[in-house]
């Protein structure tokens, strides 16, 4: 088939079960040779590539909602929706969403890219349709790692008790980006071996309800057995207690067993859960045998071997740097526990994880319980490491301000993905944080201009006793610096000069001072002299530096990849209205609107962030010596 002709998904409705195996396999084929090229989440698609079809076939999509949840699982979606002659733009600037994107199809009818969402979603479009008097199917999608997120369970609660009629799917793989972990991960997995009860069951109720009643004991009875039962074959109690119907476990990749229930979960009055058992990667060998979550999303790889097309870099990698640096530092102090939620990979943290087991924490997804966990550490007096990548931090910002730095207590915070990360687009760009973490009491806010600096400003966290700490690095790797064999710490609230210059100060920090040297080389061969401080403690700032530069009168640019509003530009500009000074400030940074999926040098450009732009704002405030006056 074609598939590159698909515009919906209604030519399903007439396909044989053959002929579905046959789609399937040319979806697998077409995806393993458009993501070899883009990259992307090439395991959980593959995964999904018969519960896509079967849904798309029974249900009638968009009149029938199908909610993802996370997102990163909807390529298979996106082609039978009519966007497969897109695929080769996937992930690129102004190219296809790597998530499902409400402009781009009304078969996307909801926006994500973080877990836990889909359940509380789907429950507002029921609520809606019951409101409406309309009579279309609500179908989240959910994986058996994103169920562990709180968000997920207040859902379930609430759903089972409204009872009211929504098909929930729940996609099991045994992973999200990494293996699950807990107690709901273990619960599922008795269900995977514990077989399928519901068929039994409506069959016994079936038989009871044939049988003439002797006496009426019999018939009063039944109702008792048949919930008897559910306890002897224990399958689904958890979702049955909670108000639903369980269906499963199925097999994913059956299309008998998938249509089978499907078409029984239709006719069901009330919520259902319908137990899909899927294989992450499946029809591609590398991405099937997969224990840690390397082929959960991936860049460029050959196809042939499964090897990935990484380009050769000398400088380490940001995630590694900080991970190994906590590591090193864990053997002289007892104190250090590691805490991430789900990303033991991302983070780099396996080899923390095999040398102190005892002392690492994988919480699965469940941002908030990991940050108060941490806070409850760091009451006794531990020195917990909450490893977290800039936008998942978001999911536990009350955490952040009532239980770490309301209670001052000593959690050091590593922002892992600071800044813009290309690919994954607006969901994950980590361009926050500045803004929701400087105005909280307590809070110490860094980041490092190179690894050098970013392995010292990490012994500095763990030295510091005196509340929450943060440092936030960016996505990749650093510029190839000479790493110091002797650890140092540096004094908190401490900027430091890089480039002297009397016509102007550009204060930054993290990547963008490389941007501002660049800038300043550039205009010294045009006689001006910018200055360039390397501001790497975003909060505190360092207001006796600050106030010499503000008394000397030079305008000032600051640069932050971040957002500007209630960014390090906006503490600059607090401090000279806080002391009365008239000097000239300018920003750059990133505007008031979400930035959506590309390179970033594209982002860059796109939003007036670049060497050039940098240095005709310095013209601009310089306009007597630019002009050579």
């Amino acid at each position: 088939m074609d598939l590159l002709s698909i515009e919906n998904p209604n030519f399903l409705k007439k396909m044989s079960n053959p002929e579905l195996e046959q789609l399937s396999a040319e979806i697998r084929k077409f995806l393993i040779e458009k993501l070899s090229s883009t990259g992307g989440h090439i395991g959980p698609n593959l995964g999904v590539v018969e519960l896509t079809i079967a849904l798309h076939k029974v249900f009638n999509s968009p009149q029938d909602k199908f909610i993802w949840d996370v997102g990163h699982q909807s390529y298979v979606h996106k082609v039978l929706t009519g966007r497969a002659c897109e695929f080769d733009t996937l992930r690129q600037y102004q190219g296809l969403c790597g998530f499902p994107k409400r402009n781009e199809s009304e078969h996307d009818v909801w926006e994500t890219g973080h877990s836990s969402t889909s359940l509380s979603a789907a429950m507002g479009m029921v609520v809606a349709r019951d409101l409406k008097g309309t009579k279309d199917h609500i179908v989240p999608i959910i994986g058996d790692g994103a169920l562990t997120g709180g968000m997920a369970l207040e859902a379930l609660n609430h759903i089972g008790h409204e009872k009211k009629d929504v098909i929930v799917i729940l996609n099991d793989n045994e992973m999200s980006i990494a293996p699950n972990v807990g107690a709901i991960h273990n619960m599922l997995g008795r269900l995977r071996t514990g077989g399928k009860y519901n068929w039994v069951k409506d069959e016994l109720e079936y038989l009871l309800k044939r049988i003439p009643a002797v006496g009426g004991k019999l018939a009063a009875t039944a109702e008792r057995v048949k919930d008897s039962l559910k306890y002897l074959l224990v399958s689904g109690m958890f979702f049955e207690e909670l108000g639903f119907t369980y269906l499963g476990p199925i097999d994913g990749h059956s299309y008998e067993d998938l249509f089978e229930n499907l078409q029984y979960a239709k006719k069901t009055k009330g919520p259902v859960l319908i137990h899909v058992i899927t294989k992450k990667g499946k029809g591609y060998h590398p991405a099937e045998q997969d224990k840690i979550g390397e082929w959960h999303g991936t860049g460029q790889y050959k196809i042939d071997t499964g090897d990935f097309l990484k380009p050769k870099v000398q400088a380490p990698g940001w995630s590694k740097l900080v991970s190994e640096t906590v590591r090193n530092l864990a053997r002289e102090d007892e104190r250090i526990v590691a805490i991430t939620p789900a990303m033991p990979v991302g983070s780099k943290l396996e080899g923390f994880a095999s040398e102190f087991p005892e002392r690492m924490y994988d919480v699965g997804i469940a941002e908030q319980h990991a940050t108060t966990m941490a806070a409850g550490l760091a009451t006794q007096n531990m020195k917990p490491f909450l490893a977290i990548y800039s936008t998942f931090l978001q999911r536990a910002y009350d955490q952040v301000v009532h239980d770490v730095c309301r209670q001052n207590l000593n959690v050091f915070f590593g922002i892992d993905r600071s800044g813009l990360v290309g690919a994954d687009g607006e969901t994950h760009q980590g361009v926050f944080d500045i803004a929701f973490l400087r105005h909280l009491p307590n809070m110490v806010l860094m980041m490092p201009k190179d690894e050098n600096e970013g392995q010292h400003l990490v012994y500095t966290a763990i030295k510091y006793n005196e509340g929450p700490i943060a440092l936030r690095f960016p996505r990749g790797n650093g510029i190839g610096v000479p790493m110091d064999k002797e650890l140092k710490e540096i004094p908190i609230g401490s900027w430091e000069i890089v480039r002297e210059g009397s016509d102007a100060v550009i204060l930054t920090f993290g990547p963008t001072l490389q941007m501002a040297l660049e800038a300043a080389d550039t205009l010294e061969k045009e006689d001006l002299s910018v200055r360039v401080v390397n501001a790497r403690f975003i909060k505190p700032l360092d207001e006796q530096m600050l106030e010499r530069i503000m008394k000397e009168d030079l305008p000032i640019l600051t640069m932050e990849e971040a957002v500007l509003q209630g960014g390090f530009g906006s503490a600059v500009l607090e401090y000279a209205h806080d002391h009365k000074h008239q000097v000239l400030i300018d920003r750059m940074g990133i505007p008031d609107r979400f930035i959506e999926h590309g390179n970033v040098s594209e982002l860059l450009y796109e939003i007036g962030f670049t060497t050039e732009h940098a240095i005709e704002k310095i013209k601009a405030m310089v306009p007597s010596k630019a002009k050579g006056l």
